[in-house]
């Protein structure tokens, strides 16, 4: 376990952000939640099919404060949040790729108690800047390079955002020059100068939706560039160039939403929750500056529903860990039929899974075992499978660079080679 000394010292061995290496291609780096444009796909090619009986080789273990919160890689560094229970700190963890040791942390004091876990998110990062947003709804911009604070806004105060359940559980958006958050209270959606913080647009929201668990995701729909999210209410579509709220659709989810709202094609868009949720496939319409949204199909949750991941879109499918039959990983058809799924075969919990190379890496969610799974429409095909992690809520998504593929569970974060 790395004490404090060892933070401390391996900033001051690193110093300032023009000693930051120089970074990779574009699509090597993992720099937010779900990759680069967050359709949980990566563009990396020549990873290995088939794993010893051992698994893929372990390159570096590391303890961390229980929860959820996943990495982000850019240029050969880890990101991602910790907190630390005995001082009562919340933390942000710079760390090397190659071998996990620490290269820099930031603390804030944060009185933070479980509350199902402590961490929840992903930071979003680029060659400058780490964007962080933590349980309690406080965003916090730091340099890459040392992990100083360049600046910081809490959404309660500053747009009377409400803390969901379970504390936050969206992740910031870097698109650009700009940070997109949702907060609920005096906005939808805003939109942030990522050097400076001062807002650009706000989305209006005299209707006082409230701050969900899912984050926004960019889309082009009938085409007119936006961005997707998903309240209780249902999903809505935000102007990318001004914040106006374009279009959204009524349908109502219950307690709480994880997965994110998606589109599927040019114009229709998925959203699913869990607590009998169900999903619905909304179809756009577009005239002039007009959109008309309706309901292509709406699905019960004895139908399907996923409770915490998106679904992944790839060949004209949606793959997802479901709950007709809890856990079970499924390929569905874009008007909502069941394609396949891994029943008797294996199953996945609430467990994430991200797509490279023609491959989902899947982890099951209650017993920390990483399955290698064919991506296609033709059925369920395991190529291989390990124990990685141990059990109990393994429900962090993955971070894939370089062939390193990050993971964790409740309580240790590793990294695997993955590479052919």
């Amino acid at each position: 376990m790395y004490t404090r000394r060892d933070w401390i010292v391996g900033a001051g061995s690193m110093g300032i952000a023009s000693l930051l290496p120089a970074a990779p291609a574009p699509a090597l780096d993992w720099p937010q939640f779900r990759g680069p444009d967050r359709t949980n796909i990566s563009k990396e090619t020549g990873l290995a099919r088939k794993w010893p009986a051992a698994g893929p080789k372990l390159l570096w273990s590391v303890p961390v404060a229980q929860g959820y919160a996943a990495a982000a890689i850019v240029a050969g560094r880890v990101y991602h949040h910790d907190y630390d229970e005995a001082k009562s700190e919340w933390c942000v963890n710079c760390r090397s790729l190659a071998d996990g040791k620490p290269i820099w942390q930031f603390r804030e004091a944060r009185e933070i108690r479980p509350n199902h876990a402590i961490t929840r998110t992903s930071p979003a990062v680029d060659a400058r800047f780490v964007v962080s947003l933590d349980p309690k709804a406080v965003l916090h911009c730091l340099d890459a390079g040392s992990g100083r604070q360049i600046w910081r806004k809490s959404l309660v105060a500053e747009y009377k955002a409400v803390i969901p359940s379970w504390y936050n559980g969206q992740n910031p958006l870097n698109d650009g020059d700009r940070v997109i958050v949702a907060t609920g209270g005096d906005a939808i959606l805003v939109a942030l100068d990522k050097a400076t913080g001062k807002e650009i647009w706000r989305t209006p929201n005299p209707r006082k939706l409230q701050m969900s668990h899912c984050s926004v995701i960019p889309a082009v729909l009938c085409g007119l560039r936006q961005y997707l999210y998903g309240t209780l209410n249902g999903p809505l579509g935000v102007s990318v160039a001004d914040g106006k709220l374009l279009w959204e659709f009524p349908r109502q989810f219950n307690v709480a939403v994880a997965p994110s709202p998606i589109a599927v094609d040019q114009e229709r868009v998925f959203m699913t929750a869990s607590y009998d949720s169900g999903c619905v496939m909304v179809r756009l319409r577009r005239a002039g500056d007009a959109f008309n949204a309706e309901a292509a199909f709406d699905l019960k949750n004895n139908e399907w529903n996923s409770e915490v991941q998106t679904p992944v879109v790839y060949k004209g499918h949606m793959f997802a860990v479901g709950k007709k039959k809890r856990g079970l990983f499924t390929c569905l058809s874009f008007d909502g039929r069941e394609v396949w799924t891994s029943e008797g075969k294996a199953s996945f919990g609430l467990g994430s899974y991200l797509l490279a190379d023609g491959m989902f890496f899947a982890l099951d969610g209650d017993s920390g075992r990483l399955h290698l799974i064919e991506a296609g429409a033709t059925g369920y095909n395991e190529l291989s499978s390990a124990q990685v992690l141990g059990g109990q809520e393994v429900w962090a998504p993955m971070a894939l660079s370089g062939g390193k593929l990050v993971l964790r569970d409740l309580t240790k974060m590793v990294c695997v080679d993955v590479r052919g």
